[in-house]
């Protein structure tokens, strides 16, 4: 079995007034992302240990089967790439 992983880091954004007090992505017409999620599994996870910051660059780390704890060396490799 493939698996797809999309992971959609940030796009939620910000309520802005421009837009009626909406999110960029409640706004944004999304007629893929909306059929591949009506095909699939939708989840949300929480898979950053408490202590680690909740950015995407332990979250990620986790998602692809990395042990934080072990591997996170902070967000410098994330910039550096």
């Amino acid at each position: 079995m493939k698996y797809a992983i999309v992971i959609p880091d940030g796009c939620s954004d910000f309520p802005l007034e421009a837009l009626g007090g909406k999110t960029p992505l409640e706004v944004a017409r999304l007629p893929n992302m909306d059929a591949v999620a009506s095909q699939g599994l939708v989840a949300q996870t929480d898979n950053v240990p408490a202590h680690l910051p909740a950015g995407s660059e332990v979250a990620n780390m986790t998602l692809f089967g990395y042990d934080p704890n072990q591997y996170f060396t902070g967000r410098a490799p994330i910039e550096a790439a």
